[in-house]
């Protein structure tokens, strides 16, 4: 197998890997919407702050990230992290509120080693010509595990509103299985062989004929050398004028992944004009968020047809589906629903609630997040390629800080105030997407930029 074959298995194997990781974690997200209260005898609203906890060490954590990176290499890394959520997931079998606390904090910080070692080995096994596909397959693959998640969620509580105990802990002892296979997935990822070009094949056998008979000693830095530099490098290039500019959309994608991954479930569970299948309907919800998900990676990213165009009309695209979708929640949901009760709400919004439509904003809430997240991590690993690491790590500080943000104010505000939030940084981060890309181009115009 060639260089470039073996760079695309490794991305195939790393996208199988958190598939497999995350359709236990989604899967288990689901299931502590509507039965995380109960189990633990709290109030609703547990959820969210735990997510809220979450993701503000996952945001505080990215400072480290770079560092541990460095150290101990992206494999390994991701190896250790997923068997970190994987514990998260095994907690669910007998909980406890210390230790669901405690969960929360430690798969913070496992998530920001993660994200920032996946961010790396997509870089590494990328060219700019083959970034983009990159992106896309991966994004794709990540996203069958909402599919999966959600099928399961969905079939499993179709016309139920509680599960037994026992139900509860064979399910969370199967999630935890699922999720130690993508973590041991991630040991099938080989080292990429970098492809030489025929003059620096031709320069190097010079320098080797040259040096043949004086041995070559390297000076290699020190692990708290490389660990301090990772982190400088973090710090520098969250200042700089492209991850500035960038900042605005990876902001957006934060909200919103906060508002598909948590609170349009709720709302969809609390509206009891959907009748007693009100909270299978979470279930379906995310079906059809990982449909629109796989879709838009496949189309944007794996078929890579629209990048002669640059990623430009695809951001776009993505800003398009989801104002429509807003603007069809704001008419199909009540105001209430994201802070409603237990026993749901009784008002209607603008128009009489349809399940069609619901379905339908789910479809468009995955399939603008899949056009903002493959565009997103093909230009952040194209501009930032001797820093990809660092550069991963600003990239989901930005995003974790502002879903941790927007977990925290989706227990306090109504439906429309949410949607508004979302539709004011959505278009800003357009708009500065637009000026990022714009900057790539004008910056490196001697590149085949067109194959990017």
């Amino acid at each position: 197998m060639g260089p470039e074959g073996k760079t695309l298995l490794n991305i195939i194997i790393l996208g199988f890997g958190f598939m497999f990781m995350f359709t236990a974690f989604q899967t288990c997200g689901n299931i502590e919407v509507c039965h995380v209260a109960n189990i633990l005898k709290k109030k609703k609203n547990v959820f969210t702050c735990s997510m809220a906890i979450i993701y503000g060490v996952f945001s505080a954590s990215n400072l480290i990230a770079p560092s541990v990176v460095a150290v101990i290499g992206p494999q390994l890394s991701m190896f250790f992290s997923g068997l970190v959520y994987s514990g998260y997931i095994a907690m669910f079998i007998h909980p406890y509120t210390w230790s669901f606390y405690t969960a929360s904090v430690v798969v913070g910080i496992a998530a920001a080693i993660l994200w920032t070692a996946q961010g790396n080995l997509l870089t590494i096994n990328s060219t700019d010509a083959t970034i983009g596909r990159n992106s896309g397959i991966f994004w794709a693959l990540l996203q069958f595990s909402l599919f999966f998640g959600n099928m399961y969620i969905y079939f499993a509580w179709h016309g139920h509103v509680h599960i037994s105990d026992k139900d509860r802990q064979t399910v969370f002892i199967s999630l935890t299985v699922i999720s130690l296979v993508g973590s041991f997935l991630f040991f099938l990822i080989q080292k990429p062989e970098p492809e030489a070009t025929p003059s620096e094949a031709s320069e190097s056998l010079l320098q080797t004929e040259s040096t043949e008979s004086a041995p070559i000693i390297v000076a290699t830095p020190g692990l708290g050398s490389q660990a301090l530099d990772a982190f400088k490098k973090a710090l520098q290039l969250s200042v700089t004028k492209e991850m500035l500019l960038l900042s605005i959309s990876i902001a957006y994608t934060g909200l919103e992944l906060t508002f598909y991954s948590g609170v349009y479930g709720t709302c969809i569970g609390a509206m009891t004009q959907f009748g007693n299948d009100a909270k299978s309907l979470i279930g379906l919800s995310g079906i059809f968020i990982g449909l629109g998900e796989i879709l838009g990676g496949g189309v944007f990213g794996m078929l890579n047809k629209c990048n002669r165009f640059g990623r430009n009309p695809v951001v776009l695209l993505g800003l398009i589906t989801h104002f429509v979708a807003f603007y069809l929640i704001f008419l199909n949901i009540a105001s209430d629903a994201p802070i409603a009760p237990e026993e749901g709400t009784h008002l209607q919004a603008y128009i009489t609630p349809s399940v069609e439509v619901a379905l339908l904003c789910s479809f468009l809430l995955g399939l603008g997040d899949s056009c903002f997240n493959t565009q997103l991590l093909s230009i952040v690993g194209f501009m930032f390629r001797e820093d990809s690491a660092p550069a991963f790590a600003v990239f989901k500080f930005v995003q974790s800080i502002t879903a941790a943000l927007a977990f925290f104010y989706s227990n306090y505000l109504l439906l429309h105030w949410q949607l508004l939030i979302m539709v004011v940084v959505g278009f800003l981060g357009t708009l500065s997407f637009f000026v990022a890309e714009w900057v790539v181009v004008s910056s490196r115009r001697d590149t085949d930029y067109d194959n990017i």
